[in-house]
């Protein structure tokens, strides 16, 4: 049996355990009743994150599933429709939440590996006025996007949805959990991505490490909504800085540090047979594997690996996993693959 501490866990990048400073930074931190929004450190992320993203507010929720959720009952009444990629998050792995709690309708289009087609989506829009049709109210738009791999959404397309949908009354809400792979993978600035939606759901437990939380971010009357809706939902939190202080610590120590599992990804695509231009941000994908068996050979060796489908395997690079050990799950995974 390989010791727990000899684990190469490489599921997901939501599996990270907070590091000495983040804990030191949450045992430290300046609190208050949130509820009645007196809790100063998250006050302060809040403000630090509608900044970085080019938006007047934000409000600190407890998930991504809660930040997608309410971002999209901002921008869609119930009856009304959310169109979105057929493998976005918002629809394959939040258990119809918009539908059951909202009263929300959700339509997919079957995309190129999640990556975003503006003119696709825009031809399945359905109009407002026209009562013989569920009018589409919002587009969803994953990036990095989960099910494609790490794929980063390409700008010029993020760009052509945004302006098409200011003349046609459409509104744009992000699903951002991973966008900090995206910005530091692109390039391209959080605010940037940020004033391309009407509203993001940015996730903080992902690759920045932190061991709960996400942040919302739009314009002051819908966060105002948003925090009605948050403490309908059970998300109203009290002395809540402890877990927004690990927040704050993982954008001043964890977000540049994002390149690292990018430059792992590669080396495991690279010893792995994987195409290095097809993984773009901190995920290899194994397609055409036997799965179940590969998987469980792996973790019988002490490296862990997520089942996407009985034919694919993903890998998702972290900061709890260093280059020993992306060296030897590589050693691990390779060999299980050639025989």
């Amino acid at each position: 049996m390989t010791d727990a501490a000899e684990l190469v866990d490489l599921r997901s990048d939501t599996v990270t355990k907070p590091t000495p400073g983040m804990r030191r930074a949450m045992a430290e931190a300046e609190v208050g009743d949130d509820v009645y929004a007196e809790d100063p450190t998250v006050t302060a992320l809040e403000e630090r994150t509608a900044e970085l993203f080019g938006h007047e507010a934000a409000l600190f929720v407890p998930s991504g599933t809660m930040g997608n959720q309410i971002g999209m009952r901002l921008v869609c009444e119930p009856g009304q429709e959310v169109l979105c990629d057929a493998d976005a998050h918002v629809v394959t792995y939040e258990m119809g939440a918009a539908a059951a709690i909202f009263g929300i309708s959700t339509r997919t289009v079957v995309s190129s590996g999640g990556r975003l087609d503006a003119a696709q989506l825009i031809e399945q829009v359905r109009p407002k006025d026209n009562w013989h049709l569920t009018a589409t109210a919002a587009i969803a738009v994953e990036n990095s996007h989960n099910r494609g791999g790490g794929l980063v959404q390409p700008l010029d397309q993020l760009q052509a949805l945004w302006d098409w949908s200011r003349q046609a009354d459409v509104a744009v809400h992000l699903d951002g959990a991973r966008i900090w792979n995206a910005h530091v993978a692109s390039g391209v600035p959080l605010s940037t991505y940020g004033g391309l939606a009407d509203t993001a759901s940015v996730c903080f437990s992902k690759g920045l490490g932190t061991p709960v939380g996400s942040v919302l971010v739009g314009s002051a009357e819908r966060i105002a909504t948003a925090r009605l809706w948050r403490k309908r939902l059970g998300g109203g939190m009290r002395q809540v800085g402890v877990l927004a202080a690990a927040c704050t610590y993982a954008l001043d120590h964890h977000l540049g540090r994002l390149s690292e599992d990018h430059e792992h990804a590669q080396l495991l695509a690279k010893r792995l047979g994987v195409d290095p231009s097809s993984v773009e941000t901190n995920m290899v994908v194994l397609d055409d594997v036997e799965a179940p068996l590969v998987a469980e050979a792996a973790k019988a060796e002490g490296v862990l690996v997520s089942q996407v489908s009985a034919r694919k395997i993903r890998l998702v690079t972290h900061l709890d996993v260093d280059r020993a050990a992306i060296d030897r799950a590589a050693d691990v995974l390779e060999r299980l693959l050639s025989v």
